[in-house]
């Protein structure tokens, strides 16, 4: 069979109505490979033996209620001799099929969010993981373990030939090495999310990234060669039979082949967005792109497209049109391109572009090595620089750029118009909201917009804390002391009100609370015991600290600024004021809260989010008290309550909303409604709360280490497992990111309590890693309660 050494077409496939999302070689039949998209269905193609080399739909899969995003094979086994094929959808399930029937033989269930990864291991183990940012083991149909540990969607996974190893790649920019459920190792180096991984053999692996590069890694930890040829998002990566040479698709039109390290051939194609490629037992290839249309290469002679085929391909190229706004090609200045003549010096490598003039037209070419010529790649349509690139319309208005976005999954692709006067991070956020999308992918959006305007900034640079939507500084509750301009109002620069900076109490003479720093414990002899001070902690913690004068200044203060349609006015004011006092005061004899009062608390909770914070920290005081506790915490009310601090804890809110809205469910245990809502809605309110651990807040993670300590203390004589199981994982993630120390020594106690007197919660917890993951915190003596709660937990897991 001859070879040229380099790839050319065999075949086009439409077989599918919309984007191609997954491919991979089936076992059976010999040839075959399966195609997954986002028109909902699988699909096997079989080799046929017809002039045009190409293949035949051998079987169709149907059983997703949305787009399908991935596919695997599972081995074959005595039962599945033929082996069996697994598809991940945007429907947050599996489905497995047979060869036989186009319907599922079964389909697991567990993931929350859309399924965008699948491997499978010996002994018929399937690895999967999603958006929901964790990836799970399956077996037997059932869920055997659940990886976590990233803050974001795991976009790759890959189950490594020694036994238990697995990785996982997430848009959190590492990777991560698993071990028997366990996080054994994280790999840091890429610049953005991690699209793909592939494994060369027990040892090494390939990742690619966003970042437009390839990693190649040693599993021990150290990158040992990073790769450059992309110029966009890389999307996945296969490696052939050899275990050296591997190809990868993107985001910039490219099938790339790499060599001896060297990207040898650069294959570009008439659509936007190459998501996928498989290598075929023969060698060729088989990529996937945003046509729907599944492309065959091949470098066996034998199997190449007609020659008429080939000229249809690259026709079909040539007509397409190159915005330069995708980042591509650079900024282009049509007074300074050659013009046709150009084209008669020979390119220097595989795949180089060159632009030229045809009159007032930029046209695109790329060298092609093996034929020895320029190959026209498409019309450019307009240009990156400003003094020649002309507006675009959208709905009416005139913009610099209008992007084509594909954030979500399940849908088609969506505009995203922008001028280099605005805010990319402003512009991304009401993309976001506009197109109800998720907040998780406001970095990626931003950093798109950014990078593909290629830094055409209007403006001064924003000062280090600036808010990224107003420009103003953030306010930010509870900055440390140190800080010049410490206790400063954000919004006048005088000198008042702090949520979250009352006074410490002095602590008393003898063993001080390790919470408050109060006389909980007097014994002067309890550190020379045996006794276990810290945990289990059944009792709820709560933020009691306040300062009413100062609270309701600001309260009036924002009022007199307020739109006017959310204007308070004076006799709601003091009916708040009168509240915050009765809920507040030192004695007994201030009166009960009553339900108006209760009810305006609740009306004024909803001012704008830019204003609502002394409403949320009177929200805080209040609910400490039984009559609040109970109104606001029943069964209709609690639900409503929980949703909107939820959504003022939005991984982009403010920080001030969020830190409040975390106090305020911390002190709902201190009633018996609010510790029954909170229990009934733990998975939500907890799954959204490790969202914050990756914000860079020292009082966000103080109470969001007491909301998971007063979970745990509430589930310590309870046999949830799945419960005490959300908690550990919690504790766990927020442990990976959090430095203070107080947020550490709480996030600690969780955990001591969460597996005291539970001997399957200590197994779950060794499984998780938890030990390696705390003993660092052992030897602390600053303050001394850190070190000695961690060998504490750390007696318990041994």
């Amino acid at each position: 069979m001859a070879s040229s050494n380099s790839y050319k077409l065999r075949c086009s496939i439409p077989g599918h109505e919309m984007d191609v999302r997954g491919l991979a070689a089936a076992v059976f039949p010999d040839g075959a490979f399966v195609s997954v998209s986002r028109d909902r269905t699988g699909r096997v193609w079989v080799p046929n033996s017809s002039p045009d080399k190409g293949f035949t739909e051998m079987h169709c899969m149907s059983g997703h209620s949305n787009f399908v995003s991935c596919v695997c094979i599972i081995a074959p086994s005595e039962t599945y001799p033929r082996g069996l094929i697994a598809t991940g959808g945007n429907d947050s399930t599996i489905c497995v099929f047979t060869l036989d029937r186009p319907q599922p033989l079964f389909t697991l269930k567990g993931h929350k969010n859309t399924v965008c990864t699948l491997s499978s291991g010996k002994f018929g183990t399937l690895l999967s993981g999603s958006w929901d940012t964790t990836a799970k083991v399956w077996l037997n149909e059932k869920c055997m373990m659940t990886l976590q540990g990233h803050s974001a969607a795991v976009w790759a996974v890959v189950i490594l030939p020694e036994q238990g190893l697995m990785l996982s790649g997430s848009a959190d920019k590492t990777i991560k090495l698993w071990k028997a459920g366990r996080c054994e190792k994280t790999f840091t180096g890429h610049e953005d999310c991690v699209r793909g991984l592939a494994v060369i053999n027990n040892t090494e692996f390939f990742s690619c990234s966003n970042d437009t590069s390839i990693r190649r890694w040693l599993v021990t930890g150290e990158c040992v060669q990073v790769y450059y040829s992309h110029t966009n998002y890389i999307y996945s990566v296969a490696v052939f039979p050899n275990c050296q040479d591997f190809v990868s698709t993107g985001e910039d039109r490219t099938l790339r082949i790499w060599r001896k390290g060297e990207c040898s051939q650069t294959i570009r194609l008439p659509a936007q967005s190459v998501w996928c490629c498989c290598i075929l037992p023969n060698g060729d290839i088989a990529v996937g792109a945003s046509d729907g249309i599944i492309r065959v290469f091949t470098e066996a002679e034998d199997r190449m497209a007609s020659a008429e085929d080939l000229q249809a391909f690259e026709d079909e190229l040539s007509k397409a049109t190159i915005d330069p706004k995708t980042g591509d090609l650079g900024d282009i200045k049509l007074e300074d391109l050659p013009g046709r003549e150009h084209l008669n010096e020979p390119g220097n490598r595989d795949g180089q572009t060159r632009l030229i003039k045809d009159g007032q037209k930029v046209e695109a070419y790329q060298w092609n090595v093996s034929d020895d010529r320029w190959v026209k790649i498409g019309d450019v349509v307009g240009g990156s620089n400003q003094q020649i690139s002309k507006s675009v319309m959208y709905e009416g208005k005139e913009y610099d750029y209008v992007f084509t976005i594909d954030v979500n999954e399940g849908g088609p692709s969506m505009k995203l118009p922008y001028n280099v006067s605005e805010d990319p991070w402003l512009t991304a956020h009401n993309f976001l909201q506009k197109n109800d999308l998720s907040p998780m992918f406001l970095d990626q959006v931003a950093n798109f917009i950014i990078e593909n305007t290629k830094g055409h900034v209007v403006g001064p640079a924003q000062p280090a804390g600036g808010d990224p939507f107003t420009g103003a500084a953030r306010y930010i509750p509870g900055s440390s002391d140190d800080r010049p301009g410490f206790g400063a109002d954000p919004f006048t620069g005088s000198g008042r009100y702090i949520p979250g900076s009352g006074p410490s109490p002095n602590a008393p003479v003898g063993v001080a609370d390790p919470f408050t720093g109060g006389g909980a414990y007097s014994s002067a002899d309890i550190r020379q015991t045996a006794t276990n001070i810290y945990f289990p902690k059944i009792d709820g913690v709560t933020f009691e600290q306040a300062n009413t004068t100062q609270i309701t200044a600001k309260l009036k203060e924002l009022n007199k600024g307020a739109p006017q349609e959310h204007k308070l006015s004076e006799e709601i004011l003091e009916s708040l004021e009168r509240l915050l006092v009765s809920v507040c005061g030192p004695n007994s004899s201030e009166p009960t809260p009553n339900i108006q009062q209760i009810n305006l608390l609740w009306k004024a909770s909803h001012w704008p989010e830019d204003i609502v914070f002394p409403v949320l920290d009177i929200m805080r005081l209040a609910v400490r008290h039984p009559q609040v506790n109970e109104s606001l915490c029943g069964e209709a009310e609690g639900v409503q309550l929980c949703n909107h601090l939820l959504s003022l804890m939005r991984p982009e809110g403010r920080p001030a909303n969020q830190m409040l809205a975390l106090r305020t469910l911390c002190n709902c245990f201190s009633g018996r409604q609010g510790r029954a809502l909170l229990m009934a809605q733990r998975e939500t309110v907890l799954s959204r709360a490790a969202d914050l651990a990756t914000v860079s807040n020292k009082n966000i993670h103080i109470a969001l280490a007491t909301l998971v300590l007063n979970y745990a203390g509430c589930l310590h004589s309870q046999p949830d497992l799945e419960a005490k199981a959300q908690c550990l994982s919690v504790a766990s993630r927020a442990l990976e990111t959090v430095q203070d120390r107080e947020a550490v020594f709480r996030l600690l106690v969780a955990l001591g309590t969460t597996v005291a007197s539970d001997q399957t919660a200590r197994d779950l917890a060794r499984s998780l890693g938890v030990n390696s993951q705390i003993s660092k915190y052992s030897s602390v003596s600053d303050p001394s309660k850190v070190g000695e709660c961690c060998q504490l937990v750390l007696k318990e897991l041994q």
